[in-house]
């Protein structure tokens, strides 16, 4: 994807498209969840007029298929972390779905249940506001594989992981909000994503030549969910913070690939990164950990040259 962007990525960035075997995994259990599919068949119970019981045939079948590259983050990541990945999902709009259960007027929250003993809520005005929220049967052109979630698994823009279950086994509506599993534990209830930005590579081996000069490429990503990244900036021994070129994302919902040109010079040194939303809104630099609500700070790296 995006051949034809000027931006080249500096040597040693991760993949702009994570191949599936790739992608990073977390497992409730020891071990990902095994669904018979020929025995699965989704419920949706509940606050609802017309309770269905679908197949994943009924879901591929009657209901519009949508495509996204999407980067997925796991909010227990520290600052710099793999647990990020981007990939093509293929799925259905739960939209689409609830709208043929028929909500009663009293319905808010929907409940999602796992194979795995997972569970997660989330509210109903947030789906009927983003048409973009699926129900996930595929990644890349192939069925889900099974360590990801397979038959099926929710995506929610913007949110971390922790807020998508996979294996979905069953979907209650209900009237009051019930924590989720990771809620239940202290985790954040939102799971809003945070913006990040990461250095993946100072490239000393990829040295360019620009009007006579030696230029060390420097390469990572930066993501903030759905918000975009407008700019990302490097800074080298406390430096002055200088801006970086960006790649064009894949997607409104994918990281963002960039490259910064640091004039060569030998010793020790050390890079720092940051990003600011499309809006304008700035990283958070402070470092506050992962909990509840997922990692803040600067990544830093440092590299003898």
């Amino acid at each position: 994807p995006n051949a034809d962007d000027p931006v080249v990525p500096a040597l040693g960035t991760r993949p702009e498209f994570t191949p599936v075997k790739d992608h990073y995994k977390v497992f409730l259990n020891t071990e990902p969840t095994v669904i018979d599919i020929a025995t699965w068949s989704l419920p949706i119970t509940g606050l609802v007029d017309n309770p269905l019981l679908l197949t994943l045939d009924d879901i591929q079948s009657n209901y519009q298929s949508q495509d996204q590259y999407v980067t997925l983050s796991c909010i227990s990541g520290r600052i710099g972390t793999d647990l990020i990945s981007t990939t093509w999902w293929t799925g259905v709009s739960l939209q689409k779905i609830l709208a043929d259960v028929q909500l009663r007027p009293d319905a808010r929250y929907l409940i999602i249940t796992s194979g795995d003993g997972f569970y997660e809520t989330v509210d109903l005005d947030l789906i009927a506001s983003d048409e973009r929220i699926m129900l996930a049967y595929a990644w890349d052109g192939l069925p889900i594989p099974f360590d990801h979630g397979f038959p099926l698994r929710i995506w929610l823009p913007d949110h971390y992981g922790m807020k998508q279950p996979k294996w979905i086994t069953g979907m209650e509506v209900v009237s009051e909000y019930q924590p989720g599993y990771w809620v239940e534990r202290s985790w954040d209830k939102e799971a809003r994503v945070k913006a990040t930005s990461v250095i993946d590579t100072v490239a000393v081996k990829d040295l360019v030549e620009i009007d006579g000069q030696f230029l060390i490429p420097i390469g990572g990503i930066a993501f903030a969910g759905d918000r975009g990244i407008s700019k990302v900036e490097v800074s080298v021994d406390d430096g002055p913070w200088q801006e970086a070129r960006l790649r064009a994302p894949l997607s409104a919902t994918t990281w963002v690939i960039w490259r910064y040109e640091w004039p060569f010079a030998e010793g020790q040194h050390a890079f720092e990164v940051r990003c600011a939303e499309a809006d304008g809104t700035p990283q958070i630099e402070e470092d506050r950990g992962n909990r509840p609500s997922g990692a803040t700070g600067i990544h830093r790296r440092k590299t003898k040259i």
